[in-house]
């Protein structure tokens, strides 16, 4: 490993928002789940949470890591449920306010939230939306104002828009400089992840197999 690639794993692990997260509930396009990782990697975030209720969708999620973003992956961890009331509890254990998308009122304008807490953001699918089950589970409900004839947006788009704002709120409070999200011990143990993971990653492509 290059001292340079160290150095990055290492400006990486130490700006990593621990109290920050996206939870996909029975998203079912792959390309959308990439995107999202590849958002929730650009703004620090290390962890996100599937939730899939639907038997299909559990079924078609055992190819995430081989069609889309396996890369992003390699950094952001992915955490499967398929009981939102599992999903939850593990969430709760973690994050103290989770806020979930819908795309009409009542609820709270994207601008006005503070997102430089202990935050969990919740997304739906790409025809319903967040359930009436998840949401019932959620502390309350957020909206992404717009003022086009038809206002939605695809679920990727209105992920990052929602993390660039709370990306742009940290940036201002200096938390990336400054990560109080986690321990100093922490981001050491976050760092030898990602150096393993680099070392497991070359000696995949680099090594011969016995017997090759």
């Amino acid at each position: 490993m290059t001292p340079e690639r160290l150095a990055k794993f290492k400006r990486v692990a130490d700006q990593r928002q621990a109290n920050l997260t996206v939870i996909l509930e029975n998203v079912h396009d792959l390309h959308n789940i990439g995107a999202v990782l590849r958002s929730c990697d650009s703004v620090g975030i290390g962890e996100i949470y599937v939730l899939n209720t639907s038997p299909r969708l559990q079924k078609e999620m055992l190819v995430l890591g081989k069609r889309t973003s396996a890369g992003t992956r390699k950094w952001v961890d992915v955490h499967y449920f398929t009981d939102a009331a599992s999903c939850f509890s593990a969430l709760r254990k973690k994050y103290t306010q989770i806020l979930c998308s819908q795309i009409d009122p009542p609820a709270t304008e994207l601008y006005s939230l503070d997102l430089t807490g202990s935050i969990a953001l919740v997304f739906g699918n790409e025809h319903d939306g967040v359930s009436a089950e998840v949401t019932a589970l959620c502390d309350g409900n957020f909206y992404i104002p717009q003022v086009g004839m038809v206002e939605s947006l695809n679920i990727s788009v209105a992920c990052a828009v929602s993390l660039y704002e709370a990306f742009r709120q940290r940036v201002l409070q200096n938390m990336y400089e400054q990560n109080s999200t986690s321990s100093e011990i922490e981001r050491i143990q976050l760092l030898e992840t990602y150096v393993q993971r680099h070392e497991e990653g070359y000696r995949q492509k680099h090594v011969p197999k016995k017997g090759s």
